[in-house]
């Protein structure tokens, strides 16, 4: 099989991965299989792998770095989508399940709960970036995209600090998450002047 073959199959599983998951989750909610608070296991699972697939995608380019194969930056596109997708999810569990849809409340839970809002803010900068991951938009926005998609690295940064400051008792997901992003950073760029350049 050859490179772009196996590339191409690498991206196909991304989506199943993505499908599946979506699925089991779906199953598990209609069969009551969340535990004895439903909501907050699917708001849980939702931004869970929301967060893991966004975090796979930023792991793609040291990846490819490391092992020569550029070409695999053709799966950020997808894992990028399947983040998007989950933690509209999660925003979707979180409207619907805690303030049924109520301004009121949300404005109150917003006040409150300080970590809704980081989440929020970080979910409103991952929109442009999935509207704008087609190959016309960077080839319309050119030089801007590269700067405008590194938002994708303080979308990462405010979910750290989302899943960190709701923690209770069990820092142990929070941290190794946390973790492994500042290491996926961290092995991507030596300096601060990175934001500044385009991809």
């Amino acid at each position: 099989m050859g490179l772009k073959r196996r590339l191409g199959a690498g991206r196909w599983a991304i989506h199943v991965a993505g499908l599946l998951s979506f699925i089991w989750l779906a199953a598990a909610a209609i069969q009551n299989q969340l535990g004895p608070d439903p909501i907050k296991q699917l708001a849980l699972l939702t931004g869970d792998r929301g967060f893991q697939f966004l975090l796979f995608s930023l792991a793609i380019s040291p990846l490819a770095r490391m092992v020569s194969a550029p070409l695999l930056i053709q799966w950020r596109r997808p894992a990028g989508l399947w983040a998007f997708y989950f933690l509209c999810l999660h925003l979707l569990v979180f409207a619907q399940g805690y303030i049924g849809w109520s301004w009121a409340l949300l404005v109150e839970e917003l006040i409150e709960r300080p970590y809704i809002s980081v989440g929020a803010l970080a979910w409103l900068m991952l929109v442009p970036l999935a509207l704008t991951s087609t190959r016309l938009a960077r080839r319309k926005l050119g030089r801007r995209w590269g700067v405008l998609h590194r938002l994708v690295f303080v979308v990462a940064a405010l979910g750290c600090v989302h899943l960190l400051w709701q923690v209770r008792a069990d820092w142990i997901n929070a941290g190794l998450y946390t973790l492994i992003c500042v290491l996926i950073v961290g092995s991507r760029y030596r300096n601060a002047s990175w934001f500044l350049k385009a991809n």
